[in-house]
């Protein structure tokens, strides 16, 4: 996995990673952005952020699907069902809404038929900062029955996100911290 990590690294560094002054989700000021939509939306990207999730995922034969807040994670998950059902063990997908859908069933997760009641599921995310998205999402899923065991990240900013989250019963792990990104990027 080493190798598809630095490999990743050097991508996200070309595609997603800026630095300079910008305002975050959170309200927080950055000197850095990440954009990691350039990369998962990158097939060479997209392939290799879905192969370190499924590797991830190996030690954990429980999850039975994987989910995310739309629009960040809507790429990742769908990385992660293609490729897991090549590799023979199929986790399907599901994707959280910002807001409920606002008419027919006018529900908050998308994807329900293919996951099955109550299923263990791991949610994917592509940044971490405060980990406030997550937690909402984290509610979102709990909500509609199902048991959260796994959060993934491609990068956690180490800003608070990984405490807030173990604080509402959840651990994070993510494939980089920033400071790992930028010692892999340089190999």
């Amino acid at each position: 996995m080493e190798e598809l990590k630095v490999r990743l690294a050097k991508l996200l560094m070309q595609l997603s990673y800026v630095e300079g002054e910008v305002t975050l989700t959170s309200g927080k000021k950055s000197d850095y952005y990440f954009d990691c939509k350039q990369t998962a939306l990158h097939p060479e990207g997209s392939w290799l952020i879905g192969k370190c999730f499924l590797e991830m995922l190996k030690g954990r034969p429980e999850v039975q699907a994987v989910g995310g807040m739309t629009l960040g994670a809507d790429p990742l998950v769908s990385s992660v069902t293609v490729l897991s059902h090549v590799d023979e063990h199929p986790l399907p997908g599901f994707i959280i809404r910002k807001k409920s859908k606002g008419h027919g069933t006018n529900q908050y997760l998308e994807g329900l038929k293919n996951l099955p009641e109550g299923a263990k599921v791991a949610l994917l995310e592509d940044v971490v900062t405060t980990g406030g998205t997550l937690v909402t999402a984290c509610e979102r899923v709990r909500d509609a029955g199902f048991e959260i065991v796994s959060v993934l990240s491609v990068l956690d900013r180490e800003e608070g996100g990984r405490e807030n989250l173990e604080q509402a019963g959840l651990s994070l792990e993510s494939i980089f911290t920033r400071s790992q990104l930028l010692e892999a990027a340089k190999r």
